[in-house]
C-alpha cells in the first residue's frame, strides 16, 4: 500500500506522523513538502471531503492570514489556502483506504 504525506518537516505533528508511516511494514511512503509543492485546489477539495472534514476543519486558525477567514466561506478559505499554502493544517495523509489530518498523529493508523 502507498501513502502520501503533505508534510512540513519543521513541524512536529507532521514530523510524528510521518515516523508512524515510515515504521508500518510494507507501506511506500511519498513525502510531498506542502510549502514547496501545494497541492491544487481540486486536490485539497478532494483531500477534505475524503477525509470529511471541510476546508474550516483544515485551516491553520492561528496563522495571521487565517484570521481575516474568520467568517469565509468554503470556497474562499481554499482559495485562500491555494495563495499561501502556510494555512493549511498538517499533515494530510492519503491512502486507499482515506485520508487523515495527523492530528493527533495517531489518527494515520485508522487508515493504515
Amino acid at each position: 500500500m502507498k501513502a502520501t504525506i503533505w508534510h512540513n518537516p519543521r513541524c512536529s505533528k507532521s514530523r510524528e506522523t510521518l515516523a508512524i508511516l515510515q515504521a508500518a511494514p510494507g507501506l511506500e511512503v511519498e513525502v510531498i513538502d506542502y510549502l514547496k509543492t501545494p497541492p491544487t485546489r481540486a486536490k485539497l477539495a478532494a483531500l477534505y471531503a475524503r477525509a470529511g472534514i471541510t476546508p474550516r476543519d483544515g485551516l491553520r486558525r492561528n496563522e495571521e492570514g487565517a484570521k481575516a477567514l474568520k467568517t469565509a466561506s468554503d470556497d474562499a478559505i481554499l482559495d485562500a489556502m491555494v495563495a499561501d499554502p502556510i494555512l493549511i493544517e498538517r499533515p494530510l495523509v492519503e491512502t486507499e483506504k482515506g485520508v487523515r489530518l495527523g492530528r493527533p498523529p495517531e489518527k494515520v493508523r485508522e487508515i493504515l
